[in-house]
């Protein structure tokens, strides 16, 4: 029973070192970007996004952006 005892409690001052170690070289965890469970990656909102002005987001832009997921371009081209 004792070295069962000894045995965890290494074990649980190795987990803890090795988490220590991993949060001081940051690679605690790795960045996901794959999104929920299922999906096919993260989703942005629709509209114009950081970097262009709403005043140089037009028609088309707004078309295209709305049927992103689909392979046809805007009908009015």
């Amino acid at each position: 029973m004792k070295g069962l005892l000894k045995l965890a409690i290494v074990t649980g001052l190795g987990a803890v070192a090795i988490r220590g170690w991993r949060d001081w070289m940051g690679t605690a965890q790795p960045l996901d970007d794959r999104g929920p469970v299922g999906s096919s990656g993260i989703i942005r909102d629709a509209g114009p996004q950081e970097g262009v002005a709403a005043k140089d987001w037009d028609k088309i832009d707004e078309q295209s952006d709305e049927s992103f997921p689909a392979s046809d371009p805007p009908g009015n081209y």
